[in-house]
């Protein structure tokens, strides 16, 4: 049976302040930008839908080829106002994979018939 959700890395760093636990303990992920500032990420955020995969990633510093996954939750929904309300499933993570160009605030949407293996080493429980 194919699943039909698709995967979404996601940064949670508001001008050097991490948000992740806020939005663990609230339930939901949102841009840390406004739609008018970055318009490709709002639309990007806008594909999300409920049953999606997420994961929360900070960088590991200038030039490193490695991010952290801190988070992993399934989409419950993605309201009016551009907030994504999400079941954490897993929080305070600390596993450090490939970056694959993941710098930007939302990368995605990834299909899970990625056959590199890196979704599986993101999104792995």
């Amino acid at each position: 049976m194919k699943n039909d959700y698709q995967y979404w890395v996601v940064g949670a760093n508001w001008s050097g302040e991490d948000q992740a636990r806020a939005f663990y303990r609230r339930g939901y992920w949102e841009l840390g930008w406004s739609d008018e500032q970055q318009p490709q990420m709002a639309s990007l955020r806008d594909q999300m839908k409920a049953g999606d995969r997420i994961a929360i990633k900070s960088m590991r510093g200038q030039g490193s080829s490695t991010i952290t996954i801190k988070g992993l939750g399934i989409i419950k929904e993605l309201d009016e106002n551009g907030r994504v309300y999400v079941n954490w499933i897993i929080k305070d993570l600390n596993r450090e994979v490939p970056a694959h160009g993941c710098f930007a605030s939302i990368h995605g949407p990834y299909s899970p018939d990625d056959e590199s293996g890196w979704l599986g080493e993101v999104f792995r429980i």
